[in-house]
C-alpha cells in the first residue's frame, strides 16, 4: 500500500465515522432491541497470505451461526430481519471502518478471506494478498450478485465448499488480479463511488 492510499483511507475513514456515528448508534440499538446480544459479529480474516487480524461488522445472523465456512442457502434461515436490510445496503460493514482505522483493510482490495479458505488455495492468494485486503473491489462490484445466486443453492455446508472452491474462488481472484495490475487512485475513488451507487440502490 502507498502512503498516499494508506492517508487517504484514514482521512476517509474518519469523516465518515464522524458522519456515521448517529446511524451506527441506532443500528446496535436497534440490533440490540430486536435481536439481543452480540451486536458485533467478529470474524478472523486473512490480511496477507500468513497474518490473519478480527474483521468486524454489525451481526445479520443468528448468534448460533458462526462462520466455520462460506455462506450458503444452508444459512440464510440464520439470516435476521434486520440483517437482510443490513446485508442489502451493506450498512452491516459499517464496523469495518475501525478495520481501515488500523490498517487490517483498505477501501478498496480483494475481500479479506477466511483461513480456511487461504488454507485451500495458498499459491493463488499469495498473489492476491499482495493487495491490502478491502471493504470493496471489482470482484465485489462485477461478481457478488453472482456469487450470492451460486451459493444460495447450496443446501450444506459441504456443498457451499465445493461450490465455492469450483466456481468462485478463482473467477474472484482473476478480478483481483487485475485491480491489482491496473490499481490508482482514480480507479479506487471511481470503485468507492460505484459502491456507494449500488449500497444506495442507484445501480
Amino acid at each position: 500500500m502507498t502512503p498516499g492510499k494508506r492517508i487517504f483511507d484514514i482521512l476517509l475513514a474518519l469523516g465518515l465515522s464522524i458522519a456515521l456515528l448517529p446511524v451506527m448508534l441506532a443500528i446496535a440499538a436497534l440490533i440490540l432491541l430486536r435481536d439481543g446480544r452480540p451486536v458485533f459479529f467478529v470474524s478472523d480474516r486473512m490480511k496477507t497470505a500468513q497474518k490473519s487480524f478480527r474483521l468486524w461488522k454489525f451481526r445479520t445472523m443468528a448468534p448460533s451461526a458462526g462462520d466455520g465456512g462460506v455462506s450458503g442457502g444452508h444459512k440464510a434461515g440464520q439470516v435476521t430481519r434486520i440483517g437482510q436490510i443490513l446485508r442489502r445496503t451493506r450498512m452491516d460493514e459499517i464496523p469495518q471502518l475501525w478495520n481501515v482505522l488500523k490498517g487490517d483493510i483498505s477501501f478498496v482490495g480483494p475481500r479479506p478471506p477466511l483461513p480456511s479458505v487461504v488454507a485451500r488455495f495458498p499459491e493463488l492468494y499469495a498473489q492476491v494478498l499482495q493487495s491490502r485486503p478491502g471493504i470493496t473491489g471489482l470482484a465485489t462490484l462485477y461478481f457478488h450478485r453472482h456469487e450470492e445466486w451460486l451459493m444460495a443453492a447450496c443446501g450444506t455446508p459441504e456443498e457451499a465448499r465445493a461450490v465455492y472452491d469450483r466456481r468462485v474462488v478463482a473467477r474472484k481472484a482473476r478480478l483481483d488480479l487485475i485491480y491489482q495490475r491496473r490499481r490508482s487512485m482514480a480507479m479506487d475513488l471511481r470503485l468507492i463511488g460505484m459502491t456507494a451507487a449500488r449500497a444506495a440502490g442507484w445501480m
